[in-house]
């Protein structure tokens, strides 16, 4: 059976998850600017306790972003050399599909607006659909002003809001049934999405474990 790793310290939180012989286990922590220190014990420590060797491990997942820099940058570099080090592939998965992910499992909703403070007056922002178990991306995800953020074309039914970018509510003219602005994307969902990815063979090399910030499609120069 598969065994997949997961690891996310893109926001406030820092959680790794494991998938073993079918069983799920998962450690999370809100625990800010203790990233760095604190994951590779996690990471350990979530394998002992499974009685998990990392060379078991089949393919890593990460949180790829968006969200803080220092936090994805923590994750890539230790995806990178763990599965180097293993010659396995990864898994990138978007922390806003992670945080909707985290919605559906938990309240069994199935549309979620997410987004994430960016700082800079901004929010990161995405809409996704459960399909089949999947929280799917709605169109496409963004960093805008909370006053442009809008659901997708033609969506309707109700939508949840969901992360920590909701603390801009009353600029976000969106309308949601409920939101809850305390919500961290979490590697248990990161896991979860990683699953769907593993299984339609999307695994990449350890090389392509990218961050995506979002804010790089603006300085990204255009091709020649």
């Amino acid at each position: 059976m598969t065994t997949l790793l997961a690891l996310d310290t893109a926001t406030e939180a820092c959680s790794v998850a494991l998938l073993h012989d079918g069983k799920v286990t998962s450690h999370y922590e809100v625990i800010p600017r203790l990233h760095a220190q604190k994951l590779l014990p996690m990471i350990k420590q979530l394998l002992a306790d499974a009685g998990v060797a990392l060379s078991a491990v089949d393919a890593i997942a990460f949180g790829r972003g968006p969200g803080a820099f220092t936090g994805v940058r923590i994750a890539i570099g230790v995806v990178q050399g763990l599965a180097f080090a293993l010659e396995r592939p990864v898994l990138p998965v978007s922390n806003l599909a992670a945080l909707a992910q985290g919605v559906l499992r938990e309240r069994g909703i199935a549309q979620v607006a997410a987004a994430i403070d960016a700082r800079m007056d901004e929010v990161y922002w995405g809409c996704y659909q459960a399909t089949a178990g999947e929280m799917r991306l709605i169109g496409r995800e963004a960093v805008l002003p909370p006053e442009r953020v809008a659901l997708p074309d033609g969506s309707s039914g109700d939508w949840f809001g969901a992360g920590t970018g909701w603390a801009y509510h009353e600029r976000l003219a969106v309308p949601v049934s409920a939101m809850d602005t305390s919500l961290l994307p979490s590697a248990l969902d990161v896991l979860s999405l990683a699953g769907f990815a593993w299984a339609r063979g999307e695994a990449v090399a350890a090389d392509q474990a990218q961050p995506v910030y979002l804010r790089d499609n603006v300085a990204t120069p255009k091709a020649v």
